[in-house]
Protein backbone atom coordinates (compact mmCIF):
# COMPACT_ATOMS: atom_id res chain seq x y z
CA UNK A 1 0.00 0.00 0.00
CA UNK A 2 1.26 3.46 -0.88
CA UNK A 3 1.17 6.49 1.37
CA UNK A 4 1.64 10.24 1.15
CA UNK A 5 3.34 11.95 4.11
CA UNK A 6 2.19 15.56 4.47
CA UNK A 7 2.96 18.46 6.80
CA UNK A 8 0.22 20.17 8.79
CA UNK A 9 0.08 22.88 6.11
CA UNK A 10 -0.57 20.27 3.41
CA UNK A 11 2.90 20.21 1.85
CA UNK A 12 3.78 16.74 0.54
CA UNK A 13 6.99 15.60 2.24
CA UNK A 14 7.23 12.13 0.72
CA UNK A 15 5.37 9.43 -1.14
CA UNK A 16 6.26 5.81 -0.55
CA UNK A 17 5.34 2.61 1.21
CA UNK A 18 5.26 1.05 4.64
CA UNK A 19 6.93 -2.30 5.11
CA UNK A 20 8.14 -4.63 7.83
CA UNK A 21 11.89 -5.07 8.10
CA UNK A 22 13.12 -8.28 9.74
CA UNK A 23 16.53 -8.33 11.40
CA UNK A 24 18.92 -11.27 11.43
CA UNK A 25 17.75 -12.04 14.97
CA UNK A 26 14.10 -12.21 13.89
CA UNK A 27 13.00 -8.86 15.33
CA UNK A 28 10.65 -6.81 13.18
CA UNK A 29 10.41 -3.04 12.67
CA UNK A 30 7.81 -0.91 10.96
CA UNK A 31 9.57 1.16 8.27
CA UNK A 32 8.82 3.65 5.51
CA UNK A 33 10.68 3.94 2.20
CA UNK A 34 10.04 6.94 -0.01
CA UNK A 35 9.99 6.78 -3.79
CA UNK A 36 13.29 8.71 -3.69
CA UNK A 37 14.93 6.00 -1.56
CA UNK A 38 14.78 7.60 1.89
CA UNK A 39 14.48 4.85 4.50
CA UNK A 40 12.94 5.73 7.86
CA UNK A 41 12.96 3.03 10.52
CA UNK A 42 10.22 3.00 13.11
CA UNK A 43 10.02 1.03 16.30
CA UNK A 44 9.92 -2.67 17.00
CA UNK A 45 6.67 -4.50 16.38
CA UNK A 46 5.32 -6.12 19.54
CA UNK A 47 5.37 -9.94 19.68
CA UNK A 48 1.55 -9.95 19.55
CA UNK A 49 1.63 -7.87 16.33
CA UNK A 50 0.54 -4.60 17.96
CA UNK A 51 1.84 -1.68 15.88
CA UNK A 52 1.12 1.10 18.42
CA UNK A 53 4.67 1.59 19.72
CA UNK A 54 6.20 0.90 16.31
CA UNK A 55 3.97 3.54 14.70
CA UNK A 56 4.67 6.13 17.40
CA UNK A 57 8.41 5.66 16.90
CA UNK A 58 7.98 5.92 13.13
CA UNK A 59 6.25 9.29 13.56
CA UNK A 60 9.07 10.46 15.86
CA UNK A 61 11.53 9.51 13.14
CA UNK A 62 9.47 11.46 10.58
CA UNK A 63 9.99 14.52 12.78
CA UNK A 64 13.73 13.82 12.94
CA UNK A 65 13.89 13.45 9.15
CA UNK A 66 11.83 16.51 8.21
CA UNK A 67 11.71 18.66 11.37
CA UNK A 68 7.96 19.07 11.00
CA UNK A 69 5.27 18.52 13.64
CA UNK A 70 1.71 17.56 12.77
CA UNK A 71 2.60 15.07 10.06
CA UNK A 72 -0.25 13.23 8.36
CA UNK A 73 0.00 9.90 6.58
CA UNK A 74 -2.66 9.20 3.96
CA UNK A 75 -3.15 6.02 1.98
CA UNK A 76 -3.30 6.21 -1.80
CA UNK A 77 -5.49 4.07 -3.98
CA UNK A 78 -4.44 3.33 -7.51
Amino acid sequence: MRFTISSGSGQTLAIGQLFIQTSETGGQKLCFRSDHGTLIEGGAIAPDGDLTDAGQELYRQFFVAWGVMGITMSSQSR
